[in-house]
């Protein structure tokens, strides 16, 4: 056992003979890190990006030809659909008529909202408070003329 620890004293642990190069032409002392981290990276698409692949998609005429395209700019048929989609939908909302004058203010339209709100619930509270009024003078009169009520025929109120 001396013999074998006199023999690796001073080498380093990292490489069986000292100042050996490595494989690829280096002379590391430590070992690359082989953790390759997974950071997932998604395409993003301009605006310009975008209008040039459906124009040129638009361009196409011949069999295959969309899918040479597709193949060329590394995208699915599923974007070209959507990005197709949302330029429909652009190209309706620039075509429809702008409303005229200041536009609303959100803070605002929703305080008055609130505020609507409100006097809605006031109001219905009121038309209740005098339904149930109505409801116990109707109560009243039954027993006064002695005309069966509710309770009377079994059925709950």
């Amino acid at each position: 056992m001396t013999v074998l620890t006199s023999m690796t004293e001073g080498f380093d642990s990292d490489s069986a003979v000292p100042g050996a190069r490595r494989a690829n032409g280096t002379a590391e002392s430590t070992p690359p890190n082989p953790e390759v981290v997974a950071v997932a990276k998604y395409r993003r698409f301009s605006g310009a990006e975008k209008q040039r692949i459906l124009e040129a998609a638009d361009r196409c005429t011949d069999s295959g030809e969309i899918g040479a395209l597709l193949r060329r700019e590394a995208i699915y048929s599923s974007q070209l659909a959507t990005w197709r989609a949302q330029r429909r939908k652009a190209e309706r909302a620039a075509l429809a008529p702008q409303r005229r004058g200041p536009k609303p203010d959100a803070v605002l339209a929703e305080k008055r909202r609130g505020e609507a709100q409100s006097r809605e619930i006031i109001r219905l509270r009121g038309e209740l408070e005098r339904a149930h009024t109505i409801i116990d003078v109707q109560k009243k009169l039954c027993t006064l003329l002695g005309l069966p009520t509710a309770r009377d025929n079994g059925e709950d109120t």
